[in-house]
C-alpha cells in the first residue's frame, strides 16, 4: 500500500449533539494508529489539529519516541512514530501529500454512519492500485463534521458488528480498515 496515507482529524469534528467542535488529542491514538500504519505499509500518518497546545503535545510525544530515550529503548516504536506528521488543517495534509508524491490525492472519509454512495473496502482496495495517492480520513470525538465528509472524494462503508451498537474507538476502526484493505 505504498500510496495510502492516514489522517486523524481533531477539527472539524462533531460532538454527541452533532455540533461542530474541535477535540483534544489522545496520545494513545498517535501510538496505536502509527503502529497499525507501519504494520500495514502506510506511507504517512497525519494528525490534524489547529490548536497550538495540542500540536505541541503531539510533537513532544513524537520527539520522545523518535529522538529521545523512548526511541533508543524501543526502536520499533520509533520507526512507527516517524510516520506521524502534525499539521493544522486537512488541506495542509493533502497539499503535503501532493508535493511529496507529485500525483493527485483521493480523499476517503470514514464514519460510523452509512452514506448513500459509500463504497466497500473491497472496492477501495481495487482503487488503491491507481496512479494516485489516497488518504483515509478518520474523525475524533463523534466523527468528522459534515462539511469535511462532503468535501472528501469518497466515503467508506462503516464497520458494523452484530448488533445496533456502533461506536468503536478510532484506533480500532483504523486497524480494522487497514486489515480489510490489506487482507480482506
Amino acid at each position: 500500500m505504498n500510496n495510502l496515507y492516514m489522517a486523524l482529524v481533531h477539527f472539524p469534528v462533531v460532538n454527541r449533539k452533532n455540533e461542530p467542535i474541535g477535540s483534544a488529542l489522545t496520545t494513545i491514538d498517535l501510538h496505536d494508529i502509527a503502529r497499525a500504519s507501519m504494520t500495514f505499509g502506510v506511507k504517512g500518518f497525519y494528525v490534524i489539529t489547529p490548536y497550538r497546545d495540542q500540536a505541541d503535545l503531539a510533537d513532544q510525544v513524537i520527539r520522545h519516541w523518535t529522538h529521545g530515550e523512548g526511541g533508543r529503548l524501543n526502536p520499533s516504536r520509533k520507526q512507527a512514530l516517524e510516520l506521524v506528521r502534525v499539521v493544522p488543517t486537512f488541506e495542509a495534509a493533502v497539499q503535503q501529500i501532493q508535493k511529496e508524491r507529485n500525483q493527485p490525492v483521493v480523499t476517503i472519509a470514514t464514519s460510523a454512519k452509512k452514506y448513500k454512495n459509500s463504497i466497500s473496502t473491497r472496492i477501495l482496495k481495487q482503487k488503491l492500485g491507481s496512479n494516485a495517492s489516497h488518504v483515509l480520513v478518520f474523525g475524533t470525538a463523534w466523527g468528522l463534521a459534515q462539511e469535511l465528509m462532503d468535501n472528501c472524494d469518497l466515503q467508506l462503508d462503516p464497520i458494523t458488528g452484530t448488533g445496533e451498537y456502533n461506536h468503536l474507538s478510532v484506533r480500532s476502526a483504523a486497524s480494522i480498515y487497514l486489515d480489510r484493505l490489506t487482507n480482506g
